[in-house]
């Protein structure tokens, strides 16, 4: 599933090159980075609460560090996609750091790479402040939950928190497709078989077909990156199954388009009907500074399909009003705006009134409710 990397002290190069890289991830993690960059010739670079910083008490890493580095670290099964697309994602453990998700990567002629360790606990949604409304979707017997947001908007994390949640209280079969695997499931109440493409299956739309007849309960679908993918999810979804999947887009209302234009316009209304039936809800995510200075808050959009959302879904015309619905809806529909849920993290003191202007919607509307209007 990875690869395990150790140190030999009988080889000086390797012992080197090895301690360096877990020596930096030990500091990075002291720092709660939530990643890393190494370029060739360039000292290592992290990022801690969404800013990079350059760490200069390491020394600039050369060529041949590099070359070495990846050619220790990077799984026999990803090193011809390196060598030829010039570019790998894998992950890897590494003794005394747990699990590294890693890409590496050419440019300007050189090695870099970007290196993410991943917490090996899986956090309860209640740590991450996931909405109750979120947390509720984990009782939900069949249909699709889509979590979207940014790169490093920590979907992954929200993800495996309700595996997690899922795997403390019910028993069923599990099953996750991931490119790569991050975090490492232990059986609970659950059974959780984990594949990752490129070591388990060969791709995402096949290890999706082959999912159909390996009797899962529940499935989470790392990434739907094409429309081959999203169309055997929203199948899954409609013959019994409760799929959780990820989805590049900035709001609830978007994700809906991204899905239906991934398509031909003669597949279109299939997939509208598809995802008007068995869209359960989408979680568009964003991380934002704490008041404090240190870490980060969790805000939320929520959409709950409800019968209006599903009408709108089904008309081409109307897809896009489900913004208004969105900020319209009420608590018990389940919906939250993305501006109430900056709202409610600001009267709570997590975020400052700057940040939350920062980031919402309609600036104006929120300043007049964070006055008491």
């Amino acid at each position: 599933m990875s690869s395990s990397v150790q140190t030999k002290k009988e080889n000086k190069e390797e012992l080197d090159t090895i301690q360096y890289l877990a020596t930096l991830l030990k500091f990075a993690m002291g720092k709660d980075a939530s990643d890393i960059h190494l370029r060739t010739r360039m000292h290592p670079v992290v990022r801690v609460d969404g800013q990079l910083k350059m760490v200069e008490r390491f020394p600039a890493t050369s060529p041949a560090f590099m070359k070495d580095l990846t050619d220790k670290i990077i799984p026999e099964h990803n090193k011809e996609a390196f060598e030829t697309l010039r570019q790998a994602d894998f992950s890897f453990g590494l003794k005394g750091i747990g699990r590294v998700r890693a890409n590496a990567y050419h440019q300007r002629g050189s090695i870099s790479m970007a290196l993410r360790v991943i917490n090996t606990d899986v956090p309860s949604p209640e740590s991450l402040g996931l909405p109750e409304t979120v947390r509720r979707f984990v009782h939900e017997e069949r249909g699709l939950i889509i979590i979207t947001g940014a790169t490093g908007s920590g979907k992954s994390t929200s993800l495996a928190s309700l595996i997690g949640e899922i795997n403390s209280t019910y028993a069923k079969h599990i099953l996750t497709i991931e490119d790569p695997v991050e975090f490492l499931f232990s059986d609970n109440k659950s059974i959780i078989s984990q594949r990752e493409v490129g070591v388990d299956t060969s791709s995402f739309p096949d290890a999706m077909r082959s999912a159909l007849r390996e009797d899962p309960d529940v499935i989470l679908l790392g990434e739907m990156r094409d429309p081959e993918t999203i169309d055997i999810a929203l199948t899954a979804a409609e013959t019994g199954h409760l799929v959780f999947s990820t989805l590049h887009s900035p709001d609830a209302a978007e994700t809906i388009n991204r899905i239906i234009s991934a398509f031909q316009p003669n597949a279109q209304q299939t997939i509208r009907s598809k995802l008007a039936g068995n869209l359960k809800g989408v979680v568009s995510q964003r991380l934002l500074p704490k008041a404090e200075g240190r870490g980060r808050a969790l805000a939320a959009e929520v959409m709950t399909v409800s019968a209006l959302v599903r009408e709108y879904i089904l008309d081409p015309l109307r897809v896009g009003e489900i913004s208004g619905v969105i900020k319209k809806g009420t608590a018990a529909e389940g919906m939250i705006p993305f501006d109430r849920s900056l709202l409610e993290l600001y009267r709570t003191g997590k975020i400052t009134e700057d940040v939350a202007l920062q980031f919402a919607s309609s600036p104006t509307d929120l300043k007049l409710k964070l006055e008491g209007y």
